[in-house]
C-alpha cells in the first residue's frame, strides 16, 4: 500500500543529499524566504522528482494528493517545489476539482517561484480542458491577494503558447490591473504581451499603443521585447 508520508520523507532525504549549504544560504537570501533550504539546483531537483515519480506506480488521485500534502506541509523549499512538480507530472489524474487546492497553495506560496508554476503549468492546464473553468481565473483576477491576481493572468499562458490565446479575457484582466503598482502584476501583464507578440505582433502593437499612457516601465519593456525594432522604438518613445 502506498504510504504518502513515507514517500515524502524518502524524496526529501534524497534531495537533502544533493544540496550544498552554500547554495542553501544564497537561495534563501535571494528568495527572502522563511523556509528552510537544502541547496539543490532546480535542474537537479526536477530530475530527482521525475525519477522518483517514474519509480512509483501511477498514483491514484487520492494517493497523489496525499503525497503532495505530505510534501507541502514540510517547511522546506525543495519539498514544496517537489509537491508542485508532482502535480505537474501527474496532471492526467487531476480534475477541475483540484482548482481550490491550487488556489490554496498559491495563497500559501506568496512567492513567484511557486506561484508561477502553479498558475501556468497546473491551473492553466486544468482550466484549459473546459473553457468554462476559466471562470475560476475571472474570480482570481478580482481577488485581494496580488499573487492570486498574478495567477489569473499566468493561467492564460498555456493557451497563448499553443497559439490559441484568449485575447478577450486577457484584455479584460490586463486592463483592470494595468494601473496597479505591484511589480509582479506589472511584470505579468508585460510577460503575456511578450508571449502573444511571438505569434501576433500586430495585436501587441495595437494594445500597447492604446494603453501606452497607463503602462509602467516594466510592463512596456516586456511588451515590446519581441516586436520589430522600429515598432518597439516608436512605442518606447511614447
Amino acid at each position: 500500500m502506498f504510504d504518502a508520508e513515507e514517500a515524502a520523507a524518502a524524496l526529501v532525504a534524497a534531495l537533502a543529499a544533493l544540496g550544498t549549504p552554500e547554495r542553501a544560504r544564497a537561495e534563501k537570501a535571494y528568495l527572502k524566504s522563511d523556509l528552510d533550504f537544502l541547496g539543490v539546483t532546480v535542474p537537479v531537483l526536477r530530475k530527482t522528482v521525475t525519477a522518483t515519480a517514474r519509480a512509483h506506480p501511477e498514483p491514484t488521485r487520492a494517493e497523489l494528493l496525499a503525497w503532495v500534502d505530505a510534501l507541502w506541509l514540510r517547511s522546506v523549499h525543495e519539498s514544496r517545489f517537489a509537491a508542485i512538480e508532482l502535480l505537474r507530472l501527474h496532471l492526467r489524474v487531476l480534475t477541475r476539482a483540484e482548482l481550490p487546492l491550487v488556489e490554496r497553495l498559491i495563497r500559501e506560496s506568496a512567492g513567484w517561484v511557486y506561484v508561477d508554476t502553479l498558475a501556468e503549468k497546473v491551473a492553466g492546464v486544468l482550466m484549459g480542458r473546459d473553457p468554462a473553468d476559466f471562470a475560476t481565473a475571472d474570480a482570481w483576477a478580482a481577488d485581494e491577494d496580488f499573487w492570486v491576481r498574478r495567477a489569473a493572468l499566468l493561467s492564460l499562458l498555456p493557451g497563448i503558447r499553443a497559439g490559441a490565446p484568449d485575447l478577450v479575457r486577457f484584455d479584460r484582466h490586463a486592463d483592470a490591473m494595468l494601473d496597479e503598482r505591484e511589480f509582479f502584476i506589472r511584470k505579468a501583464i508585460g510577460w503575456l504581451l511578450r508571449e502573444i507578440a511571438k505569434r501576433d505582433p500586430a495585436y501587441v502593437i495595437a494594445w500597447t499603443t492604446a494603453h501606452r499612457a497607463r503602462m509602467s516601465g516594466v510592463t512596456l519593456r516586456e511588451a515590446i521585447r519581441r516586436l520589430p525594432t522600429a515598432d518597439a522604438a516608436r512605442l518606447r518613445a511614447g
